[in-house]
């Protein structure tokens, strides 16, 4: 019956699945093909053990072809090597009793591939058969085998250089790996194996046209990634392959990034025609000015003494030329008159008068007019007390910014007054109208020496913060030996001056780690030691010292030992932590920002200054590497739930550094919730790090986050005042320039511009005493980070020359196979254009090719001999 067959089988299933667990699993039966092959595989294998050497080598010759030449699918493998396993061991136990030459070595080849998948873990076998017979034929083998010697070779080679024993006999392997490699389109490979076995000067020789920029690009993001030492090691060879391809642009920024001034020479003295008027613009945009050059209009080119003309001309294209009141960015009429009224109480004085001088120099930056400040009578000036003139004053060195040939004519009489403060903003605006420009009259050292020794402190100290802008990266020798050098050397000066000084000459000699200036700042460090505990400046002679050994890494260790030596606990603590910090800006180290955290998260009562520099410190180390950026965003969360006030404090500045002028949305939302903070300098530091996330970029959101604060703060004048510099700030350049360290597709930080936007952070860490004290005027540092985010293009005559571009999201395309797409969501327009963060852009137009292959700033087009117009 049905019922009673369906119970006895409920019955008996418990039974036979517990018999079936007892049982081994069966193999699946052989079809008639692969039983075959199966008796073929075993009587090669057993004629490959026979006494005659002939019969051997015949069968281990038809057994090599057996293993190359059968196919298999992706979820199996070969039937020749399948079946051949069973007889890896006789094989293995039969190899040495193999006389003829020839057959031991076909035995070692397919020993070696047998060993792939049957030897134990860490013995090498493949390597160690392979190395015993044919070394010159991995081609038939496949990508898998070679992968697999790749790894053993890796292995043996660091084991040997462990026992100090000779890696002589590995190297012609690795060649033929390397070459294989190379030929199959297998470049991270190649050079992954180079980078293990420290042989990376083998790559140059098997580079060519097709497969430079594949193996370039995978190296400089090796790079970042390897210890000390080796990194510098990488970017040298890839210097080297680009200049073995002619590609000179990329090999003079693989030299600025080594920050190598003799190989920066080298290349620019080889370079000819278009080519060296191309790469005398990138000097000029990186603030490289070391370069000697005869002709005149390279010279300009190298001194950005057109970047006024440039900039005025892309103003032009775009339409936004007519000045802007600081009214037309505050926009009150679109706020509740409830608020509107509050605001109007505050309307003249001395506060948001400052503040309106600050917005107007940010937002018309360069445009030559406004229309508040630049009156003959600079009643506008004579509207903000004492210290207030000299940022407002100042403020016209920033509207009239780089355009040496008027501007100057408009700040000097302003020299000659007898108001020591606007004397002393003179000066200042003379050094921000001349950053980042290098002129044959050289306006700085023509006008400002004689104030140095003026008798009113405001006028040197002025004098000294402009000599800081205007040669920032020059390392001007001039500064050192007879300007500012003396007076560090006496040592008599107060206090503030001689911060002063130390910061000028570390602005000058950023990134250079020079001795002497180190040397004579940390003896004002020890001659002044009882003062420092009580100045606020004593922050900028510790960030003088720091911003000297920029991206030095372990060759700031010594001054590192020195500093230990100060007895001020909290100043050495400072001291130290701004140095460290510096040394490994932008490499993204993960030890020394571990270190960083550890340093955070202690609880001190007192002497914890230095908590806040190590949080800067953090953003600082980890800003040139896209995931070091997001792992430490999510590190300063856990700060500002546990961290004390004073690491609390420093996490919105942090925060901005990480991401200037590129406001993404996680860091916007988490910026505008902290400006409403209990805590008033999280708050006000967070609502100017809106400012710098969103700097140049005239982000709407931000406006409109900014425009409410205004409202919300609108009774509390040191909390405007800090919104105001923000609207400016977001402003700034009408949206045309932004303050980015990083250019050329993100390769390179303009040491300058990160000195700049440092020594207003610093500020910044002492809002009360600084930023809403005397010395607002430290704001104009950011002059130094300051420059347009255009693409001009222009021929060879430099004159400009319009194309279709397309302009879209830079994608990462490092180790991917074949063309990929460098760009993604991309829109065509004709040049001029702006670039936003992370954008790049590409010619839509064969007619032209470009000079330059980062297509960024001004770029030199010239006609493609091989286009044919329709």
């Amino acid at each position: 019956m049905p019922g009673e067959e369906e119970k006895s089988k409920a019955k008996d299933a418990p039974a036979s699945k517990g018999s079936n667990n007892k049982k081994e699993e069966k193999e699946p039966e052989l079809t008639e093909e692969e039983a075959a092959k199966k008796d073929e595989v075993d009587l090669l294998a057993t004629r490959a053990q026979d006494t005659d050497e002939g019969v051997q080598l015949a069968a281990l010759k038809q057994l090599r072809e057996e293993i190359r030449t059968s196919t298999s699918s992706m979820t199996s493998i070969p039937l020749a090597l399948k079946f051949l396993r069973a007889h890896y061991s006789a094989f293995l136990a039969f190899f040495d009793k193999v006389s003829g030459e020839e057959n031991k070595k076909l035995y070692a080849d397919i020993l070696s591939v047998l060993a792939m998948t049957m030897s134990e873990a860490g013995t090498c076998d493949t390597l160690r058969f392979k190395l015993r017979g044919h070394i010159d034929s991995l081609e038939p083998w496949g990508h898998e085998y070679v992968r697999a010697l790749s790894g053993e070779l890796a292995v043996e080679f660091a084991a040997r250089s462990e026992r100090s024993e000779a890696v002589d006999e590995l190297l012609p392997l690795i060649e033929n790996v390397l070459s294989f490699n190379m030929k199959h389109n297998a470049e991270p490979e190649a050079c992954d194996l180079l980078l293990e076995v420290e042989k990376l000067e083998l790559l140059p020789a098997f580079v060519d046209k097709a497969n430079c920029e594949r193996v370039c690009l995978y190296l400089i993001a090796s790079a970042a990634y390897a210890p000390e030492t080796e990194d510098v090691a990488i970017l040298r060879c890839v210097m080297d392959i680009y200049k073995a391809q002619g590609m000179t642009t990329q090999a003079l920024v693989m030299a600025m990034k080594l920050g190598d001034i003799d190989a920066v020479s080298a290349i620019y003295t080889a370079a000819e025609g278009e080519e060296r008027k191309q790469l005398a613009l990138m000097l000029g945009r990186h603030h490289m000015f070391a370069v000697e050059e005869d002709d005149d209009d390279l010279l300009n080119m190298i001194g950005n003494t057109q970047l006024s003309e440039h900039f005025l001309s892309l103003a032009r294209d775009l339409d936004v030329m007519e000045p802007k009141h600081p009214d037309d960015i505050y926009k009150t009429h679109l706020l509740d008159s409830r608020y509107a009224s509050n605001l109007a109480q505050h309307v003249d004085s001395a506060k948001q008068n400052l503040a309106s001088s600050f917005v107007s120099a940010f937002v018309n930056a360069g445009f030559l007019e406004d229309k508040l400040l630049n009156d003959e009578k600079r009643t506008w000036v004579f509207k903000n007390k004492d210290e207030g003139k000299i940022s407002a004053t100042a403020a016209l060195g920033m509207i009239n910014m780089w355009d040496v040939e008027e501007g100057p004519n408009k700040m000097s009489p302003l020299l000659q007054t007898d108001d020591q403060f606007i004397r002393a903003g003179a000066c200042l605006g003379i050094g921000v109208l001349c950053c980042g420009v290098q002129s044959e009259f050289d306006f700085p050292h023509s006008l400002l020496p004689d104030h140095l020794t003026a008798p009113q402190l405001p006028v040197r100290v002025a004098s000294i913060l402009g000599f800081a802008i205007a040669k920032a990266g020059t390392s001007d020798m001039v500064l050192m030996e007879d300007l500012l050098g003396p007076t560090l050397l006496e040592c008599e000066a107060s206090l503030e001056e001689l911060a002063a000084c130390a910061l000028a000459l570390g602005m000058a000699f950023v990134g250079t780690g020079n001795g002497d200036i180190a040397e004579q700042i940390m003896t004002v460090l020890q001659i002044k030691a009882d003062e420092l505990a009580a100045s606020t400046h004593t922050r900028f002679l510790c960030l003088g010292l720091g911003l000297l050994f920029v991206g030095r890494q372990s060759e700031a260790d010594l001054m590192l030992e020195v500093l230990n030596t100060l007895t001020d606990e909290s100043v050495k603590q400072y001291a130290l932590m701004t140095v460290q910090t510096c040394a490994y800006a932008g490499t993204g180290n993960v030890l020394k920002i571990q270190q960083l955290m550890h340093a955070c998260g202690d609880h001190l009562e007192k002497d914890n200054d230095f908590q806040s520099v190590a949080v800067l410190g953090i953003a600082l180390i980890s800003m040139g590497d896209s995931i070091a950026r997001e792992m430490s965003r999510r590190t300063f969360d856990h700060m500002l739930q546990y961290g004390d006030s004073v690491v609390r404090r420093a996490v919105p500045l942090a925060l901005a550094l990480t991401s200037l002028s590129h406001p993404q949305i996680a860091i916007v939302d988490t910026l505008s919730k902290l400006s409403h903070d209990q805590d008033e300098e999280v708050s006000q530091g967070s609502i100017f790090a809106l400012g710098l996330v969103s700097a140049g970029t005239n982000n709407s959101r931000v406006a409109g986050l900014l425009r409410n604060l205004s409202a919300y703060y609108s009774k509390e004048p040191n909390h405007l005042f800090v919104v105001r510099l923000a609207q400016g700030l977001l402003h700034m350049g009408k949206g045309l320039t932004g303050i980015n360290p990083f250019h050329s597709h993100n390769q390179l930080v303009s040491l300058p511009a990160l000195g700049g936007v440092l020594t207003v952070l610093h500020s910044f860490l002492d809002l009360k005493n600084i930023i809403h004290g005397k010395y607002h005027y430290f704001l104009m540092f950011l002059a130094t980070a300051m420059s347009p985010r255009m693409l001009m293009t222009v021929n060879e005559d430099m004159k400009p020359l319009t194309v279709p571009v397309r302009v879209g999201q830079a994608v990462d395309t490092v180790g991917q196979a074949g063309k990929p797409k460098a760009i993604t969501g991309f829109q065509t327009h004709d040049t001029p254009v702006l670039l936003g963060p992370r954008e790049k852009a590409e010619l839509a137009t064969n007619e032209y090719l470009p000079v330059n292959s980062f297509l960024e700033g001004i770029v030199i087009l010239k006609k493609n001999p091989d286009f044919e117009s329709e």
